[in-house]
């Protein structure tokens, strides 16, 4: 890949996928009722609030490993943070500033392989796909547990039983 094919996927293809995809996850995540954070349909599964939480940090993750040549264990989140308001109060402070980071990269730094633990080592704008792939796997999983939660599921890609679609207006002549 060259670095103008890396600058181009990054800004004509995985920008907007971001952003596109970080507001779908809010409103997931905004969903979830506060009260409900401990449920899991399972004991296997994570819990909402674990999944939730696992979804923001690695949004910061990600970019982080991408903007900084090499991924870290994330840090936990602050002890401060118990709702998911809490969480998107949290997300709202460090989701953009790590995003900036992404975008300042030079079209050098977005072709410079990063290992990702030694298991993959690609090159840094790879990981947005990726992150964006792992988003939305777990959002998948959150968005499953909102309804038996007593909560109303947002739309995703259209509408849901709880938001209909809405088709934009259309200007008029």
């Amino acid at each position: 890949m060259t670095p103008e094919q890396a600058t181009f996927l990054l800004n004509e293809v995985y920008l907007p996928q971001i952003h596109d995809e970080h507001k779908t996850t809010r409103r997931i995540i905004a969903a979830v009722p506060a009260d409900q954070g401990a449920y899991k349909p399972s004991e296997r599964c994570m819990s909402a609030w674990e999944l939730a939480s696992h979804i923001v940090v690695s949004h910061i993750f990600f970019l982080d490993g991408m903007s900084s040549g090499q991924f870290t264990p994330p840090a936990p989140l602050p002890d401060s943070i118990k709702t998911p308001a809490d969480l998107l109060a949290w997300d709202e402070a460090n989701f953009s500033k790590a995003l900036d980071r992404v975008k300042a990269m030079s079209p050098a730094d977005l072709v410079k392989p990063v290992s990702f633990f030694g298991v993959f080592n690609h090159p840094a704008v790879s990981y947005a796909g990726f992150m964006c792939s792992h988003a939305v796997h777990h959002r998948g999983q959150l968005s499953a547990y909102l309804r038996p939660m007593g909560a109303k599921v947002p739309r995703i890609y259209g509408g849901s039983a709880d938001e209909p679609f809405q088709p934009p207006a259309q200007a008029q002549a």
